[in-house]
């Protein structure tokens, strides 16, 4: 497999090598000077520098065409609630993730440091996404909220509901980390075993108390990436959601209430995220502007507006702004341009019909096997099958071959574990807290 890598390494060196000259000579031959400038420069910064947009476009349209061929062969997921904007959103944002990853891996196998790549676009394919998925959840839970004035909340299935939602993919995840962690350690025990439970125990809790390494493994939290850091931010919420529904004059039943009081007070005492105010500012506001567009999408004229698409070029100009102006979405600025972007999406624009197409839906399903999984492929492929050493030493252009080259990969394997683990789970819900109401009343 080494070998494969160096070959393709090679290849791709020779071939942009052989680009540049062949165009070079011919455009000399018909005096085109200037041609010859631009051409190599496109060259240059768009297929050997490693922050280059175009890699990305690659990756995305070869994620694109397999959601497409999966969609074709097993059928386009059906078009859910009233938000189906939303619903296509939701994988192009876990995809973006993945991508940035997958550049930052190529930094730091070269550099030893898990930071943001030196790119805007980069950086925003990350933290951007995740606040707006953020958004996302705030807009469609306080909904909920407001629906509840007229329809009563069943809060039970709410709670079970989310708990099926996150917690089987994300323990089939957990299985894979140690399974990856016992192959890093040999099949020997490095540590205490009290410990390694311990410390196992924290990754399986969502790593509320913490992301410690395992079995002496350093950099564990790299083998996924890191994503697990947003998944307090999304039980903070849901615990929170008895006290905001008091807002909009709903009342939950008072063991509910007492449920969101240890929940939330818990999740910030124990969780160290929670301990920093200008750590958490952003998340939260991500959330406070969600919950905003869940009043603005009530407005039949802000919905008019929001559908034309001509307002599509206010998404595309309020994100651009925010890559172009500003190296992460880390701050007032780039967050109010973020929510500007998701609330004409959420209140019905389509972006000239991409978001509400079938393939953007099938690829929206899996959004969550996307953000969990992509992390381990990327760890296996860069440091078990390509070996870290080896890794470092590829060109940007292979690096990025690579990752163009488990794209179907990932998505495939995504579109399985939703088919077999989470879409089962969710289904499951409503079965599971009529049996658990059933369960009390008998008891009571």
């Amino acid at each position: 497999m080494r070998g494969m890598v160096a070959g393709i390494d090679l290849i791709a060196k020779r071939f942009g090598q052989y680009c540049i000259a062949r165009h070079v000579a011919i455009a000399i031959r018909f005096g085109k000077r200037h041609d010859v400038i631009f051409f190599t420069h496109f060259i240059r910064c768009g297929f050997m520098d490693p922050v280059s947009p175009l890699p990305a476009i690659l990756c995305l349209l070869l994620a694109v065409a397999t959601a497409f061929l999966l969609m074709r062969k097993f059928g386009a997921p059906p078009v859910q609630g009233r938000f189906a904007s939303i619903d296509g959103l939701r994988g192009y944002l876990a995809f973006f993730v993945f991508l940035h990853h997958a550049s930052i891996w190529f930094f730091y196998l070269r550099t030893g440091k898990w930071v943001n790549p030196p790119s805007n676009l980069y950086s925003h394919f990350g933290l951007s996404s995740v606040l707006i998925f953020f958004m996302i959840t705030g807009f469609l839970f306080f909904s909920k909220l407001i629906d509840g004035r007229t329809r009563s909340i069943d809060w039970g299935r709410l709670y079970i509901s989310r708990f099926l939602r996150l917690a089987p993919l994300y323990l089939f995840v957990m299985l894979l980390l140690f399974c990856v962690v016992a192959y890093l350690s040999g099949g020997i025990l490095n540590e205490p075993i009290q410990k390694l439970l311990s410390n196992s125990a924290q990754w399986l809790g969502f790593t509320i108390l913490g992301a410690p390494n395992l079995n002496g493994i350093g950099g564990t939290l790299i083998i996924v990436a890191g994503v697990t850091w947003s998944l307090p931010y999304e039980w903070l919420f849901y615990f929170s959601l008895p006290l905001l529904a008091l807002t909009v004059r709903v009342v939950a039943p008072l063991p509910y209430i007492a449920v969101a009081v240890a929940g939330v007070t818990g999740l910030v005492m124990l969780d160290p995220q929670f301990h920093s105010l200008k750590q958490m500012s952003v998340p939260l506001l991500s959330f406070i502007g969600g919950i905003i567009v869940s009043f603005l999408v009530r407005s039949e004229l802000v919905r008019q507006f929001a559908a034309r698409k001509t307002s599509s070029f206010i998404v595309i100009g309020c994100l651009a702004t925010a890559v172009t102006f500003y190296p992460i979405g880390f701050g007032l600025a780039p967050v109010i341009l973020l929510f500007v972007a998701f609330a004409v999406i959420a209140c019905g624009n389509t972006l000239f019909g991409i978001l509400v197409s079938p393939t953007s839906r099938t690829l929206g399903e899996m959004a969550y096997s996307i953000y969990l999984i992509h992390g381990i492929s990327l760890f296996i492929t860069f440091s078990l099958i390509v070996g870290q050493y080896k890794s470092r030493e590829i060109s940007s252009v292979t690096h990025w071959l690579m990752v163009a080259g488990i794209t179907p990969v990932l998505i495939f394997v995504c579109f399985i574990t939703f088919r077999f683990i989470e879409s089962p789970a969710m289904r499951s819900s409503t079965k599971l807290a009529d049996w658990i109401r059933l369960r009390l009343t008998a008891h009571s």
